[in-house]
């Protein structure tokens, strides 16, 4: 019997998305993952509403985590659900065959995602309008020459037109 595959299953899926949980009790959202990664809910025989009831069924009244014990306990009531047609023994042992060795199957695809949006975000090349002229053709900023609003730092009042007349009016005065 691959009991302790299927332990150590329900220990992968019991820590997951949880980062203070100890592996030895499983809530319900991962115990209706760890039925949907491992094809326990096949959508004909069983569905996530069936997963929900039985873990109910299962957990003790006021917790909202099931034990290993009651899992196998889960599991048992389940089995002969998904193989109709079984005995129990046998349908729990297809049953357990199906979890044995798995693992949450999301893992590490947040990280894709992620750097995937930075990507996006950071190619120049898909920039438009304003921001697309301040890098050249292999996508290398411009700096300060790419913008075009450079502070005139001259001492003059911002929007002053004459710059540079002063001298002129002086000597037309003279």
């Amino acid at each position: 019997m691959h009991f302790q595959a299927v332990e150590t299953a329900f220990r992968k899926f019991a820590v997951h998305g949880d980062t203070k949980a100890m592996g030895k009790e499983m809530n319900g959202k991962n115990f209706v993952k760890l039925c949907k990664d491992c094809k326990v809910i096949d959508g004909k025989n069983i569905t996530s509403t069936d997963v929900d009831i039985v873990f109910s069924k299962v957990k003790v009244k006021s917790a909202r985590v099931i034990t290993f014990e009651q899992f196998i306990q889960a599991m048992t009531e389940l089995a002969t659900k998904r193989f109709k047609g079984k005995g129990q023994e046998e349908a729990l042992q297809l049953l357990y065959g199906l979890i044995a060795g798995k693992e949450p199957s999301n893992v590490g695809v947040t990280k894709v995602a992620k750097a995937a949006a930075v990507d996006r975000l950071t190619d120049s090349s898909k920039y438009t309008g304003s921001h697309k002229e301040r890098f050249d053709e292999s996508g290398k900023g411009k700096g300060k020459v790419g913008r075009e609003d450079i502070p005139d730092t001259s001492g003059y009042v911002s929007a002053y037109k004459g710059q540079g007349s002063y001298e002129d009016k002086l000597k037309d005065s003279e």
